[in-house]
């Protein structure tokens, strides 16, 4: 079985730029971002419960989700809201599980932005947080996603606070920095987790 390093962080920390560094090292990545879009693509079982459910007008004309749509839908919606992450939890969890499984790396990433929100470190060896302090989340999101300041402070409202997740983790990356430093600690990291993967076999 091959060590699973839980990675996560909040909006803008830079999650997807260290996990491509450890890429580069040959680690096998397992995205839940990935996974949420696999699990609701044509001709998946999550698709066709969600137009049972909704009707032919969740779909865009080539049969894909229409995700806008389905957010409008369950937006003000408990219920559906509560339906869908019923449906869609366990397809996802599933998936994880059965790529985890596959993994041929000495360890791989499991990279969860919700990670702790949804208790999902229980899945992972070690959880790995990428951190930033919250103007720098800001700023990069802003400069990203080109959306207001206000939809950016109502994400960092529903995801776990900083302090939530330092507590929860066992590695930190600070991504406060420039490039040469990220890298530098990717790099020890890597050492770190190929040292304990195999004193673990």
């Amino acid at each position: 079985m091959t060590m699973v390093i839980g990675l996560t962080g909040g909006i803008g920390s830079g999650k997807t730029t260290v996990a491509n560094v450890f890429a580069e090292y040959g680690i096998d990545l397992i995205d839940a971002d990935i996974i949420a879009r696999d699990v609701v693509a044509i001709g998946s079982v999550g698709l066709a419960r969600i137009t049972e459910k909704f009707g032919n007008r969740i779909l865009l004309n080539d049969g894909n989700l229409d995700r806008s749509q389905l957010r409008t839908a369950i937006f003000s919606d408990p219920q559906l809201k509560n339906w869908l992450n019923q449906l869609l939890h366990p397809l996802i969890r599933d998936k994880m599980l059965a790529d985890i499984d596959r993994a041929t790396s000495p360890y791989c990433l499991l990279i969860v932005p919700l990670m702790i929100e949804n208790n999902l470190q229980t899945l992972t060896d070690r959880l790995l947080v990428v951190d930033v302090d919250q103007q720098t989340q800001i700023m990069r999101t802003q400069q990203r996603d080109n959306v207001s300041l206000e939809q950016i402070n109502n994400i960092l409202a529903a995801q776990a606070s900083r302090q939530q997740r330092l507590d929860a983790a066992d590695d930190i990356i600070c991504n406060n920095g420039d490039n040469q430093a990220l890298l530098t600690q990717v790099a020890q990291l890597h050492l770190h987790y190929l040292a304990l993967a195999r004193a673990a076999k």
